[in-house]
């Protein structure tokens, strides 16, 4: 029997979905990206369902892209999406660190806590690729000028400047106490209302899958291809700079 990648559990009107694919970091893997469309599906379906938490194992809440297996843009794009568009909210929980692809997962998600240890990156550059697919869920909620920063320099940044940057909604020292009038307020909610709330907040996001989807995922799937990209995931896999590095 095939171990699930993402677990499912419910508890008081909350479903927790956990990222628990602790030998790669939780990386977005064909197969991690799959099961999560699946689970989201069925908290979509759920009546008794009246917000998702999207939680992890470990200490990585998602490592980016599974560079071993990478998920087909078009796949990734369709979870994003399924996140923006589910008719609950969906609220992140973060206790750890967050690498790039694993960025798009929170900027999808409606509600972001960390605790004040996680940080995050937007590596893709030093790999000679962009951040392009998870833009579609980044750029309509974040800060311009700190998101040029990040894209470009690939740095690493903690979770006071990931509020700062719109990334984040809220850390603290313990993520679970930041959490917990959230998820209060959302018991105390009236379903249908959630959704129409939800669906008011969510419309600049849909906008810019309309608009930029089909070309972000063909210049994902051109970069990923390149000789730079070969190069740059051949070193991160062996540990040591990429030639460009001066």
């Amino acid at each position: 029997m095939t171990t699930p990648l993402v677990r499912s559990a419910h508890q008081r009107g909350m479903t927790t979905l956990t990222l628990d694919s602790p030998g790669n970091r939780n990386a977005l893997s064909a197969a991690l990206v799959g099961e999560l469309g699946q689970a989201l599906t069925a908290a979509a379906k759920d009546e008794d369902v009246r917000a998702v938490v999207l939680t992890h194992t470990g200490n990585t809440f998602c490592a980016g892209a599974d560079l071993r297996d990478p998920p087909d843009p078009r796949t990734l794009v369709g979870v994003l999406r399924q996140i923006v568009e589910l008719p609950k909210p969906v609220v992140a929980r973060v206790a750890g660190h967050v690498r790039a692809g694993g960025l798009g997962l929170l900027g999808a998600c409606d509600i972001a806590a960390a605790s004040a240890e996680s940080t995050f990156a937007l590596t893709e550059v030093r790999i000679g690729v962009t951040p392009a697919v998870i833009s579609l869920t980044l750029l309509p909620r974040t800060d311009p000028r700190a998101m040029a920063r990040y894209y470009l320099t690939g740095e690493r940044f903690g979770a006071a400047d990931a509020v700062t940057a719109g990334l984040l909604t809220a850390y603290g020292d313990d993520v679970d106490e930041v959490l917990a009038p959230v998820l209060d307020g959302l018991r105390r909610s009236e379903p249908r209302a959630l959704a129409e709330t939800k669906r008011l907040l969510t419309v600049r996001v849909l906008e810019t899958f309309d608009r930029d989807a089909a070309d972000l995922t063909a210049l994902s799937a051109r970069l990923f291809a390149s000789p730079q990209a070969r190069e740059g995931m051949t070193a991160f896999l062996e540990r040591r700079d990429p030639e460009w590095v001066v």
